[in-house]
C-alpha cells in the first residue's frame, strides 16, 4: 500500500472528527477531548509506522541484491566489497525517492567464514506524524529511521586455469603486442590476490612448433642417451706399399715396388695413382699373384667380380695400396658399449688427430660390441690420436641421425621442448612415468622457442614478466600447446613440479580451465621425434609420415578427452580465415558456442580474454 492507502486514512479521520464536532451532548464532548492526543497518536503514527514497513521491506530487497553482487565479485577485501555493495545499492534505491540512505550506517564485509555481511539503514519522510497539535507539542520526528541486513555465502570454489598462447612467427608485430596486453590483464583478472579460503591460480603454456618445458624435460620425455668414449679409430691394418706398376688387361695387375704382404681376399684401398686415375680411391678385394703382384675385385652389389682395367687409361706412375680393417675399407670405430646396431646412425664429436671424422652424422655396419665402421674411408683423413665421443642417432638419444625427404643423412641434437606423445596414451593425461611424451630434435630453421613452460602459481608478476619475454618464431603445433595446457592442470602431472601442483578434480570444489589461442592453421606435426614428412612447414623433415597423424585430429581427441575429465575450454582464434580449419577446431573444441571467440583484431583480442576473465570470475564464485 502507498500514497492512495494513506490518503484513505485521513478522509476516515477528517468525517469521524467532524461528527464529534456536531455532537451537542456534554460528555461526549469532554470524552472527546480527553481522548484526542491518543486518537491522533494512533492514527496518524499508525500512517507512518504502515509507510516505514513498506520501506523496510524495499530496503531489504534492495540490500539482498546488493550484498549479492558484492559477493559475486572477485574481492575480498572490505574496502572493495563496501565499493562494489554501496554502487550497487545506491542503484537498486534510486526507485523510492523519499528515503535517504545513511551511508556512514551501510556497511559490507567478509567474514571468516567466506560469508558477506550487510547492514544499512535510510531515513523515510513522515508525512503526517510530524504535525504539531496544541498544547501537546510534536508527536515524532520529521524522518524514521528504518535498517536492514543481510548475509550472503559466497559458495566459492578454487579455480585453475591454462593460458596456452600462440607465440609462432605469424604472430609477428602488432598480434603478439596486442597479446601480451590482453593475457596480462587476464592474469590480473583471474589470479586473486588473496588466496584463502580459495586460491585461484594460473598456468601459462607458450608454444610454437613445440613446448618448451626447460628443466622439467628429462622427467617428461626421458634422459637422453649420452655419449660412449672412443678408445680408437682407423681404417688400415698395415701399413701403405708403393705400387709400381697396373697393367691394361682383362684381368687389370698389380706390382708393388715391394713385397705387399697381402693374401688372396683381403681387401685393400688404393689411392694417387697416376695415369690410370680409374682405380683410385675405391676398395678392393685382392687375389694373391706373387709376394709383389695380385688382380683386383670390386663389389657390385651383390657380389665380387674381376676387374678389367682394359679399357682405363694406361699407368704412369706412383700410387699406393693399403690393406684395409674391413671390406669397405672404412673407418672402424672402437667404442666399448656403444649400443648401436647394423643400419643405425651415430655421431662423432671430439676425435683429436683425425678430425675430419668430427661433428658428422654416419650409418654403422660391421658392428660388434665394441666396434662399428662408419661407411666412410679416411685415407685422406689424419690418424687418430685419441678421444672423442660416440652418440648413438635414434630416437632417445642425444642425437638423432636420420635421413630426410630428399635421402641426405642429417643429424640434429635433441632440446628441451616436447611433442606429441604417442601410443595408448597419446590423448590421456596418464603421468609421464606412465607413458613419456615425444621428444624435439629441431632444425636450425625450425627452433625450439627460448619461452619455457609455467605450472600452476599465484605470482602474477612472473606469469606477466614470462608473458613479455615472448619471441615470435617457428610453426604452429597447437595440439602440442593444448595438451601440455591439459597437463598443467592434471594432477597427474603433479610429480613433474611438486612445488605447482594441480588439485583434486572436484566440480563442486574447483573449476579447472584450459583457454586455447591462435592465430592460423595448425602445421606441425612428428615422426620420432623430427618434423614428419607430412608436416605442413619449411623445417628440416624426416623421411616419415606423422606417427598421430593430422594436427587438427590429434587436437579434437585431445578436446573431447578434457572434455570427459570435467575440464573447461575456451577457444580464442585471432584473425582466423573464416571456414578453414582452424576455425572449425575451435568450435569443436570449445566447451559451448559461447565460450568460443573469434576476434578480428588485437583490440578484439583484449576484449575477449576480459570476457573469459569475467565469466571464469562468476563461475568460480557461483554453483
Amino acid at each position: 500500500m502507498g500514497r492512495r492507502a494513506d490518503s484513505s486514512i485521513l478522509c476516515g479521520l477528517k468525517t469521524f472528527l467532524r461528527g464529534l464536532m456536531t455532537d451537542a451532548r456534554g460528555n461526549v464532548a469532554m470524552l472527546f477531548g480527553l481522548s484526542l492526543p491518543v486518537l491522533i497518536l494512533m492514527t496518524v503514527g499508525g500512517v507512518d509506522l504502515h509507510r516505514a514497513s513498506t520501506v523496510r521491506v524495499n530496503l531489504q530487497d534492495a540490500l539482498d541484491a546488493a550484498t549479492l553482487a558484492a559477493a559475486r565479485s572477485p574481492y575480498s577485501e572490505d574496502e572493495d566489497l563496501q565499493a562494489v555493495g554501496m554502487a550497487a545499492l545506491r542503484a537498486n534505491l534510486k526507485a523510492y525517492p523519499d528515503i535517504i540512505l545513511r551511508e556512514a550506517d551501510t556497511t559490507f564485509s567478509l567474514n571468516e567464514d567466506a560469508v558477506v555481511v550487510a547492514s544499512s539503514r535510510v531515513d523515510v519522510k513522515a508525512l503526517v506524524a510530524n504535525i504539531f497539535l496544541p498544547p501537546y507539542g510534536k508527536f515524532m520526528d520529521d524522518y524514521l529511521p528504518v535498517g536492514a541486513h543481510s548475509e550472503v555465502n559466497r559458495s566459492s570454489r578454487n579455480l585453475e586455469v591454462a593460458l596456452v598462447l600462440d607465440i609462432t612467427g605469424s604472430m609477428a608485430g602488432s598480434r603478439i603486442t596486442a597479446m601480451k596486453a590482453a593475457a596480462r590483464d587476464l592474469v590480473d583478472l583471474v589470479v586473486q590476490d588473496v588466496q584463502e579460503p580459495y586460491y585461484t591460480r594460473m598456468s601459462v603454456v607458450p608454444y610454437s612448433i613445440g613446448v618448451n618445458v626447460g628443466s622439467w624435460a628429462n622427467a617428461a620425455r626421458g634422459t637422453p642417451i649420452g655419449a660412449r668414449n672412443i678408445a680408437h679409430m682407423a681404417w688400415a691394418a698395415a701399413s701403405a706399399r708403393n705400387i709400381s706398376g697396373i697393367t691394361r688387361a682383362s684381368t687389370g695387375v698389380v706390382t708393388t715396388s715391394t713385397g705387399h704382404g697381402l693374401v688372396s681376399n683381403d681387401y685393400v684401398w688404393i689411392r694417387n695413382v697416376d695415369g690410370m686415375e680409374e682405380v683410385n680411391n675405391r676398395a678392393y678385394r685382392v687375389q694373391r699373384i706373387s709376394s709383389t703382384r695380385f688382380s683386383l675385385q670390386s663389389w657390385n652389389g651383390t657380389s665380387w667380380v674381376t676387374v678389367n682395367t682394359n679399357g682405363y687409361d694406361s699407368y704412369d706412375d706412383d700410387g699406393e695400396v693399403r690393406k684395409c680393417l674391413v671390406s669397405d675399407c672404412s673407418v672402424q670405430v672402437t667404442a666399448p658399449g656403444h649400443g648401436l646396431a647394423d643400419g643405425e646412425g651415430v655421431y662423432i664429436t671430439g676425435a683429436n688427430g683425425m678430425t675430419q671424422v668430427n661433428n658428422r652424422p654416419y650409418i654403422v655396419s660391421n658392428v660388434t660390441a665394441n666396434t662399428y665402421t662408419i661407411g666412410v674411408n679416411g685415407a685422406e683423413w689424419g690418424a687418430h690420436t685419441s678421444g672423442g665421443s660416440s652418440w648413438c642417432g635414434r630416437d632417445g638419444c642425444q642425437w638423432r641421425v636420420f635421413r630426410n625427404i630428399s635421402g641426405n643423412l642429417r643429424a640434429q641434437q635433441i632440446s628441451t621442448c616436447v611433442t606429441e606423445r604417442t601410443g595408448a596414451q597419446a590423448y590421456t593425461s596418464a603421468a609421464p612415468s606412465t607413458a613419456l611424451v615425444g621428444r624435439n630434435y629441431p632444425a636450425t630453421n625450425a627452433p625450439c622457442p627460448s619461452a619455457v613452460i609455467r605450472p600452476l602459481s599465484s605470482d602474477k608478476a612472473a606469469m606477466k614478466s614470462l608473458i613479455s619475454s615472448f619471441n615470435v618464431t617457428g610453426s604452429t603445433a597447437g595440439h602440442i600447446g593444448l595438451a601440455w595446457g591439459w597437463y598443467t592442470v592434471s594432477p597427474s602431472f603433479n610429480a613433474l613440479w611438486s612445488g605447482n601442483p594441480a588439485g583434486v578434480a572436484s566440480p563442486n570444489e574447483l573449476l579447472k580451465a584450459v583457454i586455447l589461442m591462435t592465430d592460423g592453421e595448425f602445421n606441425t606435426n612428428y615422426c620420432t621425434g623430427v618434423l614428419a614428412s607430412d608436416s605442413g612447414n619449411g623445417g628440416e623433415r624426416i623421411n616419415c609420415a606423422a606417427t598421430n597423424g593430422d594436427p587438427f585430429d590429434q587436437a579434437e581427441e585431445l578436446c573431447d578427452a578434457m572434455k570427459a575429465e570435467g575440464v573447461m575450454i575456451f577457444t580464442v582464434g585471432l584473425e582466423l580465415a573464416s571456414g578453414g580449419e582452424a576455425e572449425d577446431v575451435m568450435q569443436y573444441c570449445a566447451t559451448s558456442p559461447d565460450h568460443v571467440y573469434l576476434p578480428a583484431s588485437g583490440g578484439d583480442l583484449s576484449e575477449a580474454f576480459a570476457a573469459i576473465g569475467r565469466e571464469l570470475t562468476q563461475l568460480r564464485i557461483s554453483r
